[in-house]
């Protein structure tokens, strides 16, 4: 007979619900969930780059292109003492960029440093002439032995 509820097919009708509430429930209670503020913070560009150079040190390509968040260093200033928690680069820059800076990823080995630039609307007139400034980089912890690298070209710019 279909459809004729038997205690034979309630039974397994009630296992079944049971077991898949047992595998739905599997690793619940055994830790607690915490919820973030804030989302997970997407790599950029030098980011990327650093940990590519911090892995693949000292076999490194140079990048191709212009990129904002990845221009090449002018050089930077050999730090007068070995636990210096400071360095000075210079940084090649648009003549129109509006806003411009240095940046630093810190590693055992390492200290990759880069610039970047912020280019103005296209709207208006630009020369595109190189400027150079120099900006301070202060590090987390001394600089001792750590080779300083530009992302950009991935060469050994300042010993440490």
């Amino acid at each position: 007979m279909r459809g004729t509820i038997t205690p034979r097919r309630t039974l397994a009708a009630v296992l079944a619900t049971a077991a898949a509430a047992a595998v739905a429930l599997t690793g619940c209670g055994k830790e607690t969930q915490r919820v973030a503020a804030d989302p997970p913070k997407k790599r950029d560009a030098f980011e990327t780059r650093a940990d590519q150079i911090v892995r693949d040190w000292p076999k490194v390509s140079p990048v191709k292109g212009r990129h904002e968040a990845v221009l090449p260093l002018v050089s930077a200033e050999r730090p007068k003492s070995g636990g210096a928690r400071e360095i000075t680069v210079t940084v090649g820059h648009s003549a129109c960029d509006v806003r411009f800076g240095a940046r630093k990823y810190e590693a055992k080995g390492l200290v990759v440093v880069t610039g970047w630039g912020k280019k103005k609307s296209a709207k208006g007139m630009c020369t595109e002439m190189l400027a150079t400034d120099k900006v301070k980089l202060k590090l987390d912890r001394a600089l001792d032995g750590r080779k300083v690298v530009d992302a950009a070209t991935g060469k050994e710019l300042a010993a440490g």
